[in-house]
């Protein structure tokens, strides 16, 4: 996401490929189970898509494998095929949630989420569209009474721009649902150099989106070997993908109950690998508290519907 107040010309907004049609089909599933089981219940309920793009997602096919890039949504602009984003899929479910809300930094893109008012007319009134940072803007929106109503929250940032203290505000609501893309390659991974020596903007970056700055013992150890001499050569050794997966996943799952199986969309390259979890239940305690699928249900859904790529 670029920095700034979003006024400055921005490129291409890509996600990119075959992962990007996979966990817009899951969620999509998801939904329509979820709009289900809430259609003869007295709570209002929201979608709730923050870092939400122009609505779609844009769709590139990939250089030949000699000239792929680290970073696609980095690239210059090539032809594309856009695709449905989350945005549209929620509005055009069959069963409509009481609120829409898309929050987006980008003045460029808000313009373009407004667009979506005259394509859903039917439901204009229902959505606002929010421009600001997500966090700011969903901290305060938490912070509201949820007795009597409930939501879907769709994170999926390219890089970390969600913080440990969004999440557990979302976590305290006890009645939302959150999807949320752990963006591993593109996002942790990348921050993560071999040797071990990273820039302290990069640190802090990590420690906001993880809520801890213990993360570089997990991240990274010394291993000893002998040499010819007798003596031992210590080298640092950098986490692979899983143990930072893991971890990751171990730190949401201590304030959001996790599912036990998160499904990975992995693309051609590593550094776009992408963990998405889902919180089965995000509710509990007080009665009068409304849990929209039993528990084990969600998990039961993301099984039968995701599309298992390892």
């Amino acid at each position: 996401m670029t920095e700034g107040d979003g006024s400055e010309h921005e490129g291409s907004h890509r996600s990119g490929g075959e992962w990007t049609r996979q966990k817009l089909e899951v969620l999509e599933k998801y939904l329509v189970a979820y709009t289900q089981v809430l259609k003869n219940q007295p709570f209002r309920t929201a979608y709730i898509d923050a870092l939400a793009g122009t609505g779609y997602r844009a769709d590139a096919d990939l250089p030949p494998a000699s000239e792929q890039v680290i970073f696609p949504d980095l690239a210059a602009d090539e032809p594309q095929e856009l695709l449905d984003g989350s945005a549209s899929i929620a509005l055009r479910l069959e069963r409509a949630f009481s609120k829409y809300i898309f929050i987006e930094r980008s003045r460029a893109r808000c313009a373009q989420l407004e667009k979506l008012k005259d394509e859903f007319a039917d439901r204009a009134s229902d959505i606002e569209i929010v421009q600001g940072d997500a966090n700011d803007e969903i901290r305060p929106l938490c912070a509201k009474n949820w007795q009597h109503h409930c939501a879907v929250m769709f994170l999926d940032p390219y890089g970390l721009q969600v913080e440990w203290s969004t999440v557990e505000a979302i976590a305290q609501t006890r009645a939302v649902d959150l999807w949320l893309l752990f963006p591993l390659g593109i996002g942790i991974n990348r921050l993560l150099p071999k040797h071990g020596e990273i820039p302290d903007s990069w640190r802090r970056r990590i420690d906001l989106f993880l809520g801890t700055d213990d993360w570089y013992e997990e991240f990274y150890r010394v291993e000893a070997s002998p040499t010819l001499f007798g003596t031992k050569d210590e080298q640092l050794v950098k986490a692979g993908m899983d143990v930072i997966g893991q971890y990751s996943l171990e730190r949401l799952g201590g304030v959001l109950p996790t599912s036990p199986s998160p499904v990975f969309f992995e693309t051609a390259q590593a550094a776009l690998s992408t963990c998405f979890a889902l919180p089965p239940r995000t509710r509990g305690g007080p009665s009068q508290y409304y849990l929209p699928f039993p528990p084990g249900r969600a998990e039961q859904l993301l099984v039968h519907h995701c599309i298992r790529l390892f």
